[in-house]
């Protein structure tokens, strides 16, 4: 591992290691709508993982990193960074990271890009759907997605409540291991033309990226 990107990995683990464990979802709506961070959004614990990163790595890192294209990454030291979330106990274990040709030109210009993982063990709401009902509330009312959505009768997914960070994955990859992700279609934009390509992790194969894995001791 090169010594740069080694500094960044001391320095991530060193503030990471400190953040708060338990994200209870009203208090962290809330908190991020104190801030006017993405507060409306119905992912909002993966977003609580961001603005806590936000707020321990801020003077250690730069927000955002570097742009290629249309994609801007979410943070950068020595070389930038991707922040994801992810689901832990669930039957898909892959881990959709970022655009392929932004993560390649920001592999080329430092010769090595991280990823920031964050595993949580999440809770849902009841059938009666209070949680998500209080959020809608919040944001007074029914978005046009949702109304679109009940137009055509669609269910709605239940809505995580609750959150505990379990581990923290920091990730490098570089031009030997890069080729060894696979790749995700995201269909089309409203013009029909057809998304960037999207790198995919399998968490199973995760040792094959890992440099740093920091755990808390929270979740059983």
């Amino acid at each position: 591992m090169r010594k740069d990107f080694s500094r960044d990995v001391d320095l991530l683990t060193a503030r990471l290691t400190a953040l708060p464990t338990s994200w209870e979802g009203k208090r962290s709506i809330l908190e991020l709508k104190g801030a006017d961070f993405n507060w409306r959004q119905m992912e909002w614990w993966a977003f609580y993982f961001e603005f806590l990163c936000r707020k321990h790595l801020y003077g250690d890192f730069h927000f955002p990193g570097d742009r290629f294209d249309n994609v801007s990454f979410d943070l950068r030291g020595f070389c930038n960074f991707d922040l994801k979330a992810k689901a832990i106990k669930s039957d898909d274990q892959r881990c959709i990271l970022n655009d392929v040709s932004a993560t390649n030109q920001s592999l080329h210009r430092y010769g090595v890009h991280g990823a920031i993982i964050a595993l949580c063990d999440v809770e849902y709401n009841d059938v009666s759907r209070t949680f998500q009902r209080w959020h809608s509330a919040l944001k007074g009312g029914l978005s046009e997605y949702e109304k679109e959505r009940r137009t055509r009768t669609a269910v709605s997914r239940y809505r995580k409540t609750h959150a505990n960070l379990a581990e923290i994955l920091i990730l490098q990859f570089n031009k030997e291991n890069i080729e060894q992700l696979s790749t995700w279609k995201q269909g089309r934009n409203s013009n029909g033309r057809p998304r960037p390509l999207k790198y995919m992790l399998d968490l199973d194969e995760v040792d094959e990226f890992l440099v740093q894995r920091i755990a808390f001791s929270n979740v059983t």
